[in-house]
């Protein structure tokens, strides 16, 4: 009998299914509805639901609500520091059981190596990881990455059984304003999946990104924001990651009419988080508890997820879908009990049996040795542009300070907190070290730094000691990657994330004590942000709102332009 019959024959109970979850009741995502009765399952099916059926494996799941798995709808594993694996045991017990991944965090340091890494995961994962290709490798021209990635390279690596169509592509002036290779790029996936990034775009601009075919959008801060992008044919991906707040702010718009329209993402959630919150758990427990209703939120977080990137196959516990189900305890506390992924359970046993990637990019950081001089801001005029943190955002705000010059130098003052940040070259590739001021860490002493650099993972360092800057920056290079804080001219806290300098080998657990002991260290600096380890990563990204720094300089976003 063929699979097709044999599933045929399991739902209609003309053969015994091979597992049946018994006792508990599905949320039916379309009508609503409470349903009582059996779920049978074939293989990685679902084949009956609402009725008595035998198995020849049963699950008691009585008292409990069957939910669909839930669709993490754009992340990127790297910044959770562990290796996609790890991530798979990390969260698919808490009910995760598909998420979009663009890898571009890799792409940008390795370049095609790091996707292909991504691709060989995702064949042995318990939970269903899609690989977006990544379309913006480096995302301008005012940085200097590891890696470029053209179309030609984009066209090698289509066809893999994990492809989901192209990553969000970020150089949205490049789209409005048709460069070239932009349009190569778009061209390849005419008629695919095309993921957005367009940050408080609106208007005539936002009406020629949405004409490029780019349907999916998670950059919205704002309601206003939000509505507008979902008029105009886009599905906003309500992002809660552990930089980018932005669920409070668009939860008002997730009503049961928009709900369909609506995708759940973290985008980038680090470990800490991911331990003392959770993950798309955390974002369903706190939309309800600011007055969503369980279907508009389930149905985000799932069927709409599913639908908004073509996954018909998933989404909605009903026969002939994938067999991802959770069982919950309730649905206000969203505490799952028992996750399936493709019909089977996870647990450890499960994580045991997977097949193993071999790392890459384990020799990826070839940094400069710096010295505490090569932090000065040799300058002679006071009139300074200053990076303005916006807590909570990834947006930053351009501030105009006057900081006096004593001896050619601009030197960081704690009392204002004007703090020195810098990018270093790592990819030994120029040795360029770019000098800047930013407001907002409230440091008042020694210096953190990481190779944790969006999106072209150069070295980043904030602090106002040039010595300590010195110290955590050549520290880096001696542990292939990672984040270190120091004072004092010595190490008080690190963690090695040798895999690309992005990632730790080592288990889930480890990262999350080591990043324990880093944020307190980071705490007596004086730094009071509760993430300030990825607040930093993203100061460096040139394509979000409104002042950021590369190894280039400093960028004004709104100008797309390198500033002196």
């Amino acid at each position: 009998m063929s699979c097709l019959e044999r599933r045929i024959a399991q739902g209609r109970g003309d053969e015994t299914a091979d597992l049946v979850l018994r006792g508990g009741r599905v949320l039916d995502l379309v009508t609503g509805d409470m349903i009582p009765g059996d779920v049978a399952i074939c293989g990685d099916a679902i084949v009956g639901i609402g009725e008595d059926y035998d198995g020849r494996e049963a699950i008691d799941v009585e008292g409990l609500i069957l939910v669909p798995g839930f669709i993490d709808t754009h992340l990127h594993i790297e910044s959770s520091m562990i290796t996609p694996l790890e991530f798979d045991r990390c969260v698919t017990p808490k009910g995760i059981t598909t998420a979009i991944c663009d890898p571009h965090e890799m792409a940008n340091v390795i370049g095609v190596e790091g996707i292909r890494y991504f691709q060989k995961a995702s064949e042995h994962a318990l939970m269903d990881i899609r690989i977006q290709l990544s379309s913006c490798v480096p995302s301008t021209e005012m940085e200097t990455a590891g890696a470029r990635i053209d179309a030609e390279d984009l066209k090698l690596l289509k066809g893999h059984p994990s492809g989901i169509g192209l990553a969000e592509f970020m150089n949205y002036p490049g789209i409005i304003h048709r460069d070239p290779e932009v349009m190569d790029k778009l061209r390849l996936f005419d008629g695919q999946h095309v993921d957005g990034h367009c940050p408080q775009l609106s208007g005539r601009d936002l009406n020629a990104y949405c004409s490029a075919g780019i349907r999916t959008e998670h950059e919205a801060t704002t309601a206003e924001e939000a509505r507008e992008k979902l008029q105009k044919g886009m599905r906003v991906l309500i992002r809660e990651g552990s930089v980018s707040k932005d669920l409070r702010a668009l939860q008002p718009v997730l009503t049961d009419l928009t709900a369909s329209y609506m995708c759940l993402c973290t985008d980038d959630r680090n470990p800490l988080d991911m331990a003392e919150y959770g993950h798309l758990d955390y974002m369903i427990r706190t939309l309800m508890e600011l007055g969503c209703s369980p279907l508009s939120v389930y149905r985000a977080a799932a069927l709409s997820a599913a639908e908004a990137f073509g996954l018909k196959d998933r989404g909605q516990i009903a026969p002939g879908r994938r067999a991802d189900i959770v069982a919950l305890g309730s649905l206000e506390n969203c505490d799952a009990k028992l996750v399936l992924c493709a019909g089977k359970v996870a647990d450890e046993a499960a994580f045991s049996r997977r097949g193993q990637v071999e790392p890459v990019g384990l020799d990826s950081v070839r940094a400069p040795t710096v010295r505490p001089e090569d932090f000065r801001h040799e300058s002679k005029v006071e009139r300074t542009s200053v990076i303005g943190i916006v807590e909570g955002k990834i947006i930053t705000e351009h501030l105009i300070e006057n900081i006096p010059v004593k001896c050619g130098d601009k030197r960081p003052d704690h009392a204002r907190d004007l703090a020195r940040i810098a990018v270093v070259e790592r990819h030994g590739k120029n040795g360029n070290i770019a000098r800047g001021f930013v407001r907002g860490f409230e440091i008042k002493r020694g210096a953190m730094a990481s190779s944790i650099c969006h999106d072209h993972h150069n070295i980043v360092c904030v602090g106002i000691d040039y010595s300590d800057m010195a110290v955590s920056v050549n520290r880096l290079a001696e542990i292939k990657g990672g984040i270190v804080v120091a004072d004092g001219g010595a190490v008080l806290a690190e963690i090695a994330l040798p895999v690309a300098g992005l990632m730790s080998l080592e288990p889930f657990e480890s990262v999350r004590d080591g990043l324990l002991e880093l944020r307190n260290a980071a705490r007596s600096l004086g730094i009071s942000l509760e993430e300030p380890f990825l607040q930093m990563a993203f100061l460096a990204l040139p394509v979000i709102p409104s002042l950021k720094i590369t190894d280039h300089g400093l960028v004004d976003v709104d100008l797309f332009q390198i500033i002196s």
